[in-house]
């Protein structure tokens, strides 16, 4: 059986220990989350939580379900179209041939986010693929570091 990768939105209470029972119900059925961010929603008494899970039809629906019942979720949406994003930060010396940079750059929604005397801090924002192939490009520069956030979402 394939797996399908799922997005899943879910907006709760803020309150203490919600992320703790969300993610015990993954962990406790042997359910993974592939990306989990988490924000507060403004002016608001609630939090986004953005997860990207993936298993058969069956372990999928199973999720939902465990999730609806949880205490204190608001709203579980997971057959939604969403608009999803993610960003890539990464940090290559100024020593590095830098050749096409701005190429690369304008293709991935990319900009400077940060320099001084030694290193440049690259960022991207795009959806997961196009994330993923942005930081294959930026291997050529020999990366210091990399760090990716999870994804975010929101329905449309």
């Amino acid at each position: 059986m394939s797996k399908i990768r799922r997005l899943i939105s879910v907006v709760v209470l803020n309150e203490h220990g919600v992320l703790s029972r969300i993610s015990g119900l993954f962990s406790g059925r042997g359910y993974n989350i592939d990306s989990l961010t988490v924000a507060p929603i403004p002016d608001t008494e609630f939090s986004r939580l953005s997860i990207v899970t993936s298993g058969d039809g069956k372990v999928l629906e199973q999720i939902v379900k465990q999730l609806h019942k949880l205490i204190p979720i608001y709203k579980v949406i997971e057959n939604g179209d969403f608009v999803e994003k993610e960003m890539a930060l990464v940090k290559i010396s100024l020593s590095e041939n830098l050749s096409g940079l701005d190429a690369v750059l304008k293709s991935y929604n990319g900009s400077v986010a940060n320099s001084d005397d030694k290193n440049l801090i690259i960022m991207a924002c795009d959806d997961s693929i196009r994330i993923d192939s942005f930081i294959k490009t930026m291997k050529k520069y020999n990366p210091i570091d990399i760090v990716r956030s999870g994804s975010v979402m929101l329905e449309m």
